[in-house]
């Protein structure tokens, strides 16, 4: 928290933008900055595996942490400087760019100050991890500019963004990766996917004007619904794994107790979607962030107690 309030302290500096609550909100919003705190917390977990180990090397983390908190917040300003005339046909009033409360000019400024700073303190890391930053950089630009105009592969770059910060902890830690990690990677893949998913649903309507193909237009809302829920469900049974395996979970009952509320929301969401005629696709995928949480806090907590 203390470096999400330096990083938006220095940008308000930089951008000479007036120090008032409505631009901190606004920045925040651009930036997403709530995805940054579940990245560090992702960044710590994959650390934590590797390492297997409670003591951590201060520099490495903190060139971690600033990694994955600055490449989050820069491409996603830049994702809505790309995606303006979208969101406005959209009408997505949680964008401050729709809004007005930021100039496009800003989100441009704050993606070019944070990123090269972002990819910077990768090298400061390992080169393992410089490289995992690079390459998921110059997807991550490329993604915002034009892969995000076919729908199925963005969705799979978006969960790809979501499960690279376990590997990124985990490399930041130890040449070797744990199968541990490549489990609870899975997990959030699937997870990322019907998420994204569900914000094609809520976007059905501007893709089309747009001319932007989504996987809601080949099957329909209902075939959607029933796709995500899947993917959730997959994603609870994979969630008992690590407890049932010989992995630093393994008859966890911290671990387990806690990733049981994260289960508990994912299956609730599935049913819903599949019971409900109309479900409420905007509130499901908000509960989803907290499910996603309980699932961080779960393998966190069970790589330390």
């Amino acid at each position: 928290m203390v470096l999400i309030l330096i990083i938006v302290k220095t940008l308000l500096l930089i951008t000479h933008i007036r120090f008032d609550m409505k631009v901190i909100k606004a920045l925040w919003e651009l930036t997403r900055l709530e995805h940054g705190i579940m990245i560090i917390i992702a960044i710590l977990v994959g650390y934590f595996i590797a390492n297997q180990s409670i003591y951590l090397n201060i520099t490495k983390i903190v060139f971690a942490f600033l990694t994955g908190l600055l490449l989050e917040a820069s491409t996603f300003a830049l994702n809505d400087y790309f995606d303006l005339e979208i969101d406005r046909k959209n009408n997505r009033t949680d964008r401050p760019l729709v809004r007005g409360d930021l100039k496009p000019k800003t989100a441009l400024m704050v993606f070019f100050i944070l990123f090269p700073l972002g990819v910077i303190s990768s090298f400061m890391v390992n080169m393992y991890c410089f490289f995992i930053a690079l390459i998921t950089a110059f997807f991550a630009v490329l993604y915002d500019a034009k892969m995000k105009k076919i729908k199925l592969i963005g969705n799979a770059y978006i969960a790809y963004i979501m499960v690279i910060p376990f590997v990124f902890g985990a490399v930041a830690a130890s040449s070797t990766i744990p199968t541990t990690i490549w489990i609870l990677v899975s997990m959030a893949f699937l997870s990322g996917i019907g998420r994204e998913i569900m914000k094609d649903i809520m976007d059905l309507k501007g893709d089309k004007e747009q001319g932007v193909k989504s996987l809601p237009m080949y099957v329909g809302e209902r075939g959607s619904y029933i796709v995500i829920s899947l993917l959730y469900i997959t994603a609870v049974l994979l969630s008992f794994v690590p407890f049932l395996l010989e992995t630093p979970y393994y008859r966890d009952i911290f671990y387990l107790g806690i990733v049981i509320m994260a289960d508990i929301i994912f299956v609730i969401i599935a049913a819903g979607l599949i019971i409900k005629k109309h479900p409420d696709v905007k509130s499901y995928r908000k509960a989803t962030l907290i499910a996603m949480l309980f699932g961080l806090i779960a393998f966190l907590v069970g790589s330390i107690v």
